[in-house]
C-alpha cells in the first residue's frame, strides 16, 4: 500500500471516527482536512523552533480516541494501517507527532516515522517494540532524541535498570508480543530517573515539547517498566502533559502535570517509580542513513 493511499484513507476515517471507541465531545484538530490541505500545514512554520512545530503538530491530537496499538506493517502479524489521525494510543501520539513536527514537507513523513518506529527495517520483529531495550537507545543512537533527565532533575535524578532475561520471555505478557526468540533482546539497560515523589519540584523548569516517559517498578515477568509517555506542556505557569490517556479520558488530552501525578502515585498494583525526560532533535541525513 502506498503513502498516498495510506494518507487518504487517515484523512477520510476523520468524517467517520471509529465506532467503537469512545467519542470526544469535539474531533480532532485533523478533521476535515483533504489531502492538499495536510500537505500545506506540514509545510507550514517549518523554520519554526522544533519544540513549537511538536506542540502545534501533537495538539492537533487532542481529542483524538484512544485506541490500542493502532499502528502496524499494513500486512503480516500486525495488519493495522501504518499512519492514521483517527485513533492513537500513547506511544503512536508521540511518534506521529514527532514524524509530523520533524517533516519539512509532506513526502518526508512517511520514512522519518518509519525511522521512529524502527530499527533498520519496517518489518514486525524490527520494530521499536520495547522502551528501555529498543524505542529509546535506538532513537537516541538515530539523533532522534537526548536523554535530559539528569539536566532537569539535577541532584534528584538515580540511576535505574531493566534486567531482560530468557525467563521473562517466557511470561504471558512477554509472549503476547510474539517474537521470534532470536529477536528477544537481553541483557541490563540502564538509565536516569526522577522519583515520582521529586518530579513536581522540577516540573516548571521542564521545557515544552520535552518527552516525559513514567517508569514503574522493576517485575521481572515484564519486558518494560516504561509505560506510558506524553509531551510536556507549559502554560499560563502550569505544567500539563499532552499524553494519549487510556481509561478515565479516553482520549488525547492536556492534563495538569500535578494532577497526573497524583493519580499514578496510587497505583498499587504496579507501582509507578518515576520519569525520565528527553529532548527531541532534528538528524542529520548521515544518521538516517540518506545522502546529505
Amino acid at each position: 500500500m502506498t503513502w498516498a493511499v495510506v494518507l487518504a484513507a487517515s484523512l477520510l476515517t476523520q468524517a467517520a471516527p471509529l465506532a467503537a471507541a469512545r467519542q470526544p465531545t469535539r474531533a480532532n484538530g485533523w478533521a476535515g482536512l483533504d489531502a492538499s490541505a495536510f500537505s500545506s500545514l506540514v509545510a507550514e512554520s517549518t523554520d519554526a523552533p522544533l519544540p513549537q512545530r511538536l506542540l502545534s503538530m501533537s495538539e492537533r491530537f487532542v481529542n483524538t480516541p484512544y485506541v490500542l496499538s493502532p499502528l502496524g506493517e499494513g500486512s503480516g502479524v500486525d495488519p493495522d494501517p501504518t499512519f492514521r489521525l483517527d485513533a492513537v494510543d500513547c506511544l503512536t501520539f508521540v511518534e506521529q507527532s514527532l514524524a509530523l513536527g520533524l517533516a519539512q514537507a509532506e513526502p518526508e513523513v512517511a520514512p522519518l516515522l518509519e525511522h521512529i518506529r524502527y530499527a533498520q527495517s519496517p518489518t514486525y520483529e524490527d520494530r521499536n517494540h520495547l522502551m528501555e531495550a529498543q524505542w529509546l537507545p535506538n532513537n537516541v543512537r538515530k539523533g532522534f532524541l537526548l536523554d535530559v533527565t539528569r539536566r532537569w532533575g539535577g541532584s534528584d535524578v538515580v540511576e535505574a535498570t531493566k534486567t531482560l532475561t530468557a525467563s521473562t520471555w517466557q511470561s504471558r505478557s512477554s509472549q503476547s508480543l510474539q517474537l521470534p526468540k532470536s529477536r528477544q533482546p537481553v541483557g541490563t539497560y540502564t538509565f536516569d530517573m526522577i522519583p515520582l515523589e521529586r518530579v513536581q519540584a522540577h516540573a516548571r523548569d521542564i521545557p515544552s515539547g520535552t518527552i516525559l516517559v513514567v517508569l514503574r517498578e522493576d517485575l521481572p515477568f515484564k519486558a518494560t517498566r516504561m509505560t506510558h509517555l506524553g509531551f510536556v506542556v507549559q502554560r499560563k505557569g502550569r505544567t500539563y502533559l499532552r499524553h494519549a490517556s487510556r481509561g478515565g479520558y479516553n482520549r488525547v488530552v492536556d492534563e495538569d502535570l500535578e494532577t497526573f501525578l497524583l493519580r499514578n502515585s496510587r497505583y498499587a498494583k504496579w507501582k509507578v517509580t518515576g520519569v525520565s525526560l528527553f529532548e527531541v532533535h532534528r538528524p542529520d541525513a548521515t544518521m538516517l542513513g540518506r545522502a546529505p
